[in-house]
């Protein structure tokens, strides 16, 4: 997955550098001329409400080459400004907290393809939009996932790494968090990634880890898991090892993919795989040590049905511990 370009909206004249951000980002993609247009207006949308309403918060803008349309322009809006109390009339067209033309969430949604938003009243909020390169209804497939990482504090470079593969009723994810943080980390976590993205289809977590074990050894060592998800039959296979945590979680249900001591390319014990079923309507979340370890959606009305990115971003925005690289991957059944 693709990493995404963060850009700080503080102020009036940032919002002109995210439009021509996304104007480069479409033209890498291939878009032609209206849907260029188009993306470049969301992103001025979104822009402005940050800057005007949330009083500053970061767009977050990526180029996704892996969707069924021909590939697609991602924006994401986090901020903690004052949020909204009733979303649902603002997301109307026409709507004006301010005294302006109220054209904001409601163009945004109307010229979007994909949105989702959450936001909670002095908390902030958080939304996404997608504009695909061919405007037409997306194929549902199985699975909805998104991933997102952050660097540590003063670093440029993130040393947490994820990966995710979908084919059709089956996909695997692996999240890897190389010890410490900056290149060396990065260079132990993209080794784990290499070894899942080479891995034969039908190789299991445990023979996925075993080999990242060896792969890893002239590095300084990964905590590291893997999962692979059977929609059809309604499963989670999962192994780790050291401080990755994953979680099955709905409004109803809430339970822990256990992950056992152990260092990838340094020290560890046999891989111990475990089955765990998995309910249409639960999530599966993955997440390094960054993020800490208790949290839950129920306190945030609407966010369990959001789009995976919100999610992952909100819990990077509420649950970042600040001192390290995070990485959050959140999948959904469609």
């Amino acid at each position: 997955m693709g990493s995404h370009l963060a850009i700080d909206l503080l102020d009036a004249s940032q919002v002109g550098e995210a439009r021509r951000a996304v104007a480069r980002l479409s033209q890498s993609l291939g878009f032609d001329e209206e849907t260029s247009g188009r993306a470049a207006l969301v992103a001025t949308e979104l822009g402005t409400n940050l800057v005007r309403h949330a009083h500053g918060g970061r767009l977050m803008l990526a180029a996704r080459h892996d969707l069924p349309t021909g590939g697609g322009v991602e924006m994401l809006s986090v901020d903690e400004g004052p949020g909204m109390a009733d979303l649902a009339a603002c997301r109307r067209d026409g709507y004006s907290s301010g005294g302006t033309p109220g054209t904001g969430l409601g163009a945004i949604e109307r010229m979007s393809d994909e949105f989702s938003i959450t936001s909670t009243p002095g908390r902030g909020t958080i939304a996404v939009a997608r504009v695909f390169a061919q405007r037409r209804a997306v194929a549902s497939g199985s699975f909805r996932a998104a991933g997102l990482s952050t660097c540590a504090p003063g670093e440029t470079v993130c040393g947490d790494a994820y990966a995710l593969r979908i084919n059709g009723a089956s996909a695997s994810v692996v999240v890897a968090d190389g010890l410490g943080h900056g290149p060396g980390a990065a260079e132990a976590s993209l080794a784990a990634v290499k070894v899942f993205d080479t891995a034969a289809d039908g190789a299991s977590p445990a023979q996925i880890l075993e080999r990242s074990h060896a792969a890893l050894r002239v590095t300084r060592g990964a905590a590291a898991a893997v999962a692979q998800l059977d929609a059809a039959r309604g499963t989670v296979v999962f192994a780790g090892a050291g401080n990755i945590a994953g979680r099955i979680i709905s409004g109803v249900d809430d339970r822990s993919l256990l992950s056992q001591h152990g260092t990838v390319g340094l020290q560890i014990r046999r891989i111990q795989e475990a089955s765990y079923e998995w309910p249409a309507h639960a999530l599966v979340v993955l997440h390094s040590d960054g993020v800490a370890s208790r949290w839950t959606l129920a306190d945030t009305p609407g966010l369990l049905q959001s789009d995976p990115l919100v999610i992952a971003a909100w819990l990077l925005r509420e649950h970042s511990r600040g001192r390290d690289d995070a990485t959050v991957v959140v999948i959904r059944r469609s």
